[in-house]
């Protein structure tokens, strides 16, 4: 069963272009444990830069009808040889670093690839044959750059002028190199079958220990935990003489590993499910329908009685940047649940609230879950009562104060006869001496005449006014 690029893959790693493959120009498919290319050329044609470096992949295939692709890196793979590059006409860089590329002459085959400028090739076994990069630079004319070295004028003119005994040289070192690979996947292919026989063996010994005869022989559970702590025993030591084992580093070796590491992961994975599965479901609600207090999430919270407005109020302190979809509030009359990533938080109400009128709202600042649950009981507040008696008691109080100091005491008007002040009251009413226009007196003259003694009345003279 080997891995391959999938549709649902590309598009993932499309993100930067609203999930659309058909017009995508760029893409990045590294470290995603590829054994076989394929699709990309049906799917993404206008694909300019395709990274798939650290995969599986042995084999460079299906990338021949990319015919916009500037810049192809495939370093870090299992690939032993370079070929089906023809048809990316466009086609300015390769990288194909720490690959398992030995047949050096393979590089022929981007002859036709006359836009390729730059070549990377450190790290594969051709890179040690003698006469390496000599038999590079005079078979690829259009290369500028071979392992981000620059390529002179004088190195190309020399490489020309010794390539018939360099590429002899070359051939030598290439066929000795091929023999060399076929020994060592004879001897990967062995290695590979012994563990698979000693995996049989092992399955065949377990079915054997737990079949229906020898449980019935074995019932104590002594013998059981012997067994168990066993096999953990001899997990152990595979693992060790696995990593321990010397072997040579070849694309078998490189594939054997990444198919040893998956295993125990998904070894891991089962024992966890067991785990899961094992593990009895948390009690919520008792026998006779009583409620629980739980805290599976561990969360911080309060419960505050607003007074005022005749409500509970909870607040849950879930993670700021949690997506409100992984929460589930469910209000009851005499309880609260609420689902934190699939945990249980329930807490039971002092009061019996009201489910239909409750409502639910994250905190924008803080991120937390309030519920605020109105009480089932109305509770009628008397505000001006409570405030009066306070006025009375606070009036009681400056009483006493004043009689210790010997100070008079007056009376307050009672608030509640008079909202406002009589202003009709303030002045007292006097009564009027003159009624009607201004007229001059008698007595006011005769004083006049007494203050004023030489004062003459002339009458033709109009009266002041």
């Amino acid at each position: 069963m080997f891995l391959s690029v999938t549709e649902d893959l590309v598009r993932r790693r499309a993100e930067h272009n609203d999930c659309e493959i058909f017009s995508l120009e760029e893409i990045s498919l590294h470290q995603q444990e590829i054994e076989k290319l394929e699709h990309l050329d049906k799917w993404c044609r206008e694909l300019k830069i395709l990274y798939l470096q650290n995969n599986l992949i042995p084999k460079i295939e299906n990338v021949g009808k990319l015919k916009k692709l500037e810049y192809l890196n495939v370093a870090l793979n299992n690939i032993e040889r370079i070929e089906n590059l023809e048809g990316c006409e466009e086609l300015k860089k390769l990288d194909l670093t720490a690959n398992f590329i030995g047949e050096l002459s393979s590089i022929e085959a981007l002859k036709c690839n006359i836009h390729l400028k730059e070549l990377f090739l450190v790290g594969n076994p051709c890179t040690e044959f003698e006469g390496y990069r000599q038999f590079v630079v005079a078979t690829l004319h259009q290369l500028k750059c071979l392992d981000s070295k620059e390529i002179e004028r004088s190195e190309r003119i020399q490489a020309l002028q010794n390539y018939p005994e360099v590429k002899q040289k070359i051939g030598e070192q290439e066929q000795a190199y091929l023999l060399k690979r076929a020994r060592e996947k004879d001897e990967a292919q062995r290695r590979m079958q012994e563990r698979e026989d000693k995996k049989q063996k092992q399955m065949e010994s377990k079915l054997g220990f737990y079949s229906p005869q020898n449980k019935e022989n074995h019932q104590a559970e002594g013998h059981r935990e012997q067994e168990t702590w066993r096999t953990v025993e001899d997990e152990d030591e595979e693992d060790r003489r696995f990593w321990e084992e010397p072997t040579p580093y070849t694309p078998e070796s490189r594939l054997e590993t990444h198919r040893y590491l998956e295993e125990k992961r998904r070894a891991r994975e089962n024992t966890r499910e067991s785990k899961k599965r094992e593990k009895p479901p948390r009690t919520l609600v008792t026998a006779e329908g009583k409620a629980l207090n739980v805290n599976v999430p561990k969360l911080n919270f309060s419960l505050k009685d607003d007074e005022e407005n005749n409500q509970l109020i909870l607040d849950l302190a879930v993670y700021r940047h949690l997506d409100s979809s992984l929460l589930d509030v469910d209000v009851q009359p005499t309880y609260i649940r609420v689902l934190v990533k699939g945990k249980p938080f329930q807490l039971v109400l002092p009061e019996e609230v009201k489910p239909d009128s409750s409502s639910a709202k994250r905190s924008q600042t803080t991120g937390h879950l309030v519920v605020s649950m109105p009480k089932a009981k109305e509770v009628i507040l008397t505000t001006q009562k409570v405030s009066t008696s306070i006025k009375h008691s606070d009036c009681n109080t400056l009483q006493k104060n004043a009689r210790r100091s010997g100070q008079v005491e007056k009376l307050e008007v009672d608030p509640s006869k008079y909202s406002f002040p009589d202003v009709t009251k303030i002045i007292q009413e006097k009564e009027r001496v003159g009624q009607g226009p201004v007229r001059l007196q008698p007595e006011k003259i005769t004083r006049t005449e007494k203050s004023y003694v030489d004062f003459e009345n002339n009458e033709e003279v109009p009266p002041l006014i």
